[in-house]
Order: structure tokens, then C-alpha cells, then sequence
């Protein structure tokens, strides 16, 4: 059912009121999960709008007011609740479905095998929880000789300096693994991803200190908000 505002278009309030074609359900089968908006996906939680607003409008109503996915996946169970039209139940299948993204992000960080040949591979292989995170971490990537993942260490929270990093300890796990090379990764919650001077200095301690245990730093990448810089042409 649908509203006639004077010579206005129909206000559309439900998804099935809208074309079968535009429907997020329909997209998804004939086009995959891939091919759907961010809203679109999250419509097919939500299933149901409310008065005035189909689903796909209330889904666009979060990542606005949540500032997109990233956000979104910050929120509390309560604050969720309480938005007019989501409820408890809403609320459950939304965190449920960001909870299941974040296990099967977790698995490939934990699984062998995963090739990683630029600051971009870097990227993608970390910027799920990465870029949730409100403060600072330091993660060590250890590879072998292919460069491919071994294990990924999570040492240091906070910000980045030279007093903080011990670099005996970033070399710890590499070591006793074998690893042929190590990649540095840390995000900066501001978004910003340039390198500060301390983000620097410690690049290049660590670089140095790969050249005598033999284990070479193939880069340093800090990830931000959806974007990511390499230290190593700073150096």
C-alpha cells in the first residue's frame, strides 16, 4: 500500500511496494550479495520498515546516523534497541549478523597459507577489526619464505613510540617461528593514515634490527578510515 501526496510520486513504505527488479531480496538471487548496497543488505535484516519508512529506508537511517558500517559495528546492543523500528529483535539480527563478519575475519587472520604480496593485501587482511578498534594496536605479521602467513601477533596497545616498542619483543614470535619476514601493521582511530614522526622512527629501528636477525620487515602499513599508507617510502 502506498500514500498520494497531491501530484506528488507514491511514497513508497514497504519494500514490496517497490519493483520487483529494485527489491534487495530479489537483487540478492539474481545478482549476489556482492552486487547489493550496504543498505540493501542490511534491509534484508530488518525485513520490515515502519510507518512511513520501508526497511531500506531505516537501514539508510543507521549508517547515517552510526557514520556507515564502521560505526554501526560499534554500537551496543542497547543503543540499537532503542532506535524507533529496530527493537530487540532487530537489534539481535543485526549484531548476530557483524558478530558472524568478525568470526570469519578472525579465521582467515588465524588460517595458513594466506599469500600477502602488498601494503593492499595488508590492508584487506586487517581492516575488518582494525578499523573498529577506538585505540591504537601494533600487530606483527610473521611470513615465510612465499610470504605467506604464519601467525599474526597482536603485542601493543596505545599509541606508538620509541620508549613504548621494544623491539627484542616484536622479534620475539619471529624468531621462534622461523619467520623469513615480518610485516608491521597499526591503525590510528582518527582515520588519518599518514605516519607520525614516532611511526617513522619505529620503522626504521625495526627495519634495522631485521637486517641482524635476518628477518627482513617488508613493510610498515597503517590502516585508517578505509584508506592505508606504507611507511617504507618514508624511509
Amino acid at each position: 500500500m502506498s500514500c498520494q501526496n497531491n501530484d506528488q510520486e507514491p511514497i513508497r513504505y514497504r519494500i514490496r511496494d517497490m519493483e520487483s527488479n529494485e527489491r534487495p531480496r530479489e537483487r540478492l538471487m539474481h545478482a549476489g550479495a556482492g552486487a547489493l548496497l550496504n543498505a540493501e543488505l542490511i534491509a534484508i535484516l530488518l525485513r520490515v520498515g515502519i510507518a512511513g519508512n520501508n526497511a531500506i529506508d531505516l537501514a539508510n537511517h543507521l549508517l547515517i546516523k552510526y557514520d556507515g558500517l564502521n560505526g554501526l559495528r560499534k554500537a551496543t546492543f542497547d543503543q540499537l534497541k532503542n532506535e524507533k523500528g529496530i527493537g530487540e529483535a532487530k537489534a539481535a539480527q543485526i549484531l548476530a549478523a557483524i558478530e558472524l563478519g568478525n568470526r570469519i575475519s578472525m579465521l582467515q587472520q588465524d588460517s595458513e597459507n594466506i599469500l600477502i604480496s602488498s601494503p593492499e593485501d595488508v590492508f584487506h587482511f586487517c581492516r575488518y577489526q582494525m578499523s573498529a578498534l577506538d585505540h591504537e594496536e601494533l600487530w606483527v605479521i610473521n611470513l615465510d619464505t612465499k610470504h605467506r602467513v604464519i601467525k599474526t601477533n597482536k603485542l601493543y596497545k596505545g599509541s606508538l613510540n620509541t620508549s613504548s616498542v621494544r623491539i627484542a619483543e616484536i622479534f620475539r614470535e619471529p624468531i621462534q617461528r622461523n619467520a623469513a619476514a615480518i610485516l608491521l601493521v597499526h591503525n590510528h582511530p582518527s582515520g588519518d593514515s599518514k605516519p607520525s614522526p614516532a611511526d617513522i622512527e619505529v620503522t626504521r629501528r625495526v627495519r634495522e634490527a631485521g637486517e641482524i636477525f635476518e628477518i627482513r620487515l617488508l613493510d610498515h602499513v597503517i590502516i585508517g578510515a578505509g584508506q592505508f599508507q606504507s611507511i617504507m617510502s618514508y624511509l
